[in-house]
């Protein structure tokens, strides 16, 4: 048996409990780090006198930054290895976030968020592309799926800690909390184990069977080392995306995340503001927030594993267009509790579906262009979380009625679900591993 076997067929292990604890943990804090943003704004804009156009543009030069590290801590994570990468994004993200909490003005301020955003985008396709070589196959989509709840309940988390510290000692003690994950280096270093595929790339073997005698002690020595994957790519990984069976699929993934981003980072960035819009109140307003991310975490645990039943499209779809509805709604709604219930659902419908977006896309690559599938369609759906804040920012500037704003931000959920409904399925790599194996490397030899 093959290292790569192994692991796809091994059972769950305390070695893979504590591997999603802590990468649950990263992105936890990345979760709150990104989300404190707009919990902030109404204050930045009294602190600093700054107008809703500059807010906006502030979340849209962060993102920049997130899609430059998107892209530019994809293609390093091969030559440096993905536990490297993490690390390092954590760093960066964790350290800048503390250091926006001590910025004079709103160019210092700016200049911080950007480099935290380089570790916002770094990290988050690695912990995917990590995870995914290790969690079972069985078990894979529902594992990066809960990992990932972790950003949503960061999230939550920035909005209770807004909620608690804001009114009273103003908005930069929240971002000092952001520091936190520093403190944690040391134990993420010893238990995050190093990329398998990046292990068996650099022949070391003795790495790998330390991890393996983690999950079944003396199996190591059973191992073929010597195994070679199937047919190498002579590409290179972005052009192996855009091969004649990925081409439409590749595009549609990039396609549908950016409408997902869109969604994300207009919600994340706005929601407070366009709910006091709407009429309530600020502690009310950040309670949104929370419940936003509530709706993501359940709509994740529980829609991930119908997935495993019935398979990606026929949650995903169905739940983008969920999601439209549910935005052309909640600017009419005089109820609060009615408004809470659709943006729970909201909620579901876009974190939680990119959460599960991310699982679908790590199924569906084999291992080989996996890391640069998630960076690349990750990279571009980052675009969508630049345009996103500045484009909610010029509608809050056309005085609108709220309804018109929220059904503007849902239109990106239609055209997210159609784009899914170009994805192919006959060529994911979760049905060919499934298949006999003779079937397997003949359609190794024909690709």
């Amino acid at each position: 048996m093959n290292p790569i076997t192994f692991f796809e067929q091994s059972k769950i292990k305390s070695f893979h409990i504590l591997l999603v604890l802590w990468l649950f943990i990263i992105l936890m804090f990345e979760g709150y780090d990104v989300v404190i943003y707009g919990a902030t704004i109404p204050f930045l804009k009294e602190s600093w006198g700054i107008s809703a156009i500059i807010a906006g543009s502030i979340g849209s030069y962060t993102t920049i930054g997130t899609a430059i590290g998107a892209v530019l801590f994809g293609l390093y994570s091969d030559r440096f290895g993905r536990k490297r990468i993490i690390i390092l994004t954590t760093i960066l993200f964790s350290l800048f976030t503390m250091l926006s909490g001590f910025a004079p003005n709103a160019v210092i301020f700016t200049i911080c968020r950007v480099i935290a955003g380089f570790g916002f985008g770094g990290v988050m396709p690695n912990i995917a592309s990590l995870i995914s070589e290790y969690a079972p196959l069985k078990y894979r989509a529902a594992i990066i799926s809960f990992i990932f709840c972790g950003y949503s309940v960061g999230a939550m988390g920035a909005s209770f800690i807004g909620q608690a510290l804001l009114a009273e000692f103003g908005w930069r003690p929240v971002y000092w909390i952001g520091a936190i994950p520093l403190l944690f280096i040391p134990f993420m270093l010893k238990m995050i184990p190093e990329s398998l595929d990046f292990l068996l790339n650099n022949k070391r073997h003795d790495q790998i069977s330390i991890v393996v005698n983690k999950i079944q002690p003396s199996a190591a020595t059973t191992l073929d080392f010597t195994y070679q994957k199937t047919e190498k790519e002579k590409k290179s990984p972005i052009s192996a995306l855009f091969t004649k069976k990925f081409a439409i699929t590749t595009t549609m993934f990039w396609l549908a995340c950016f409408c997902t981003f869109i969604l994300m980072y207009s919600l994340n960035t706005w929601l407070p503001t366009l709910m006091l819009q709407t009429g309530y109140n600020l502690s009310s307003s950040l309670m949104f927030v929370a419940v936003l991310q509530m709706g993501s975490i359940v709509g994740t645990i529980v829609l991930s594993n119908i997935i495993q039943k019935v398979g990606f499209k026929k949650v995903l779809i169905p739940l983008y267009l969920v999601g439209a509805i549910c935005l052309a709604l909640i600017g009419f709604s005089t109820n609060i509790y009615l408004a809470y219930f659709l943006i729970f659902l909201i909620g579901s419908a876009t974190v939680g579906l990119q959460n599960m977006s991310n699982a679908f896309v790590a199924a569906y690559y084999p291992v080989d262009v996996r890391p640069a599938a998630l960076g690349s369609t990750m990279a571009f759906g980052r675009i969508g979380s630049i345009v996103a804040p500045t484009y909610v920012a010029v509608l809050l500037t056309m005085n609108l009625q709220p309804q018109y704003n929220f059904i503007a931000i849902g239109v990106a959920a239609i055209f997210g679900m159609i784009a899914l409904l170009f994805i192919n399925d006959h060529h994911a790599d979760y049905r060919l591993v499934h298949e006999p194996k003779i079937d397997n490397s003949t359609e190794t030899v024909q690709a």
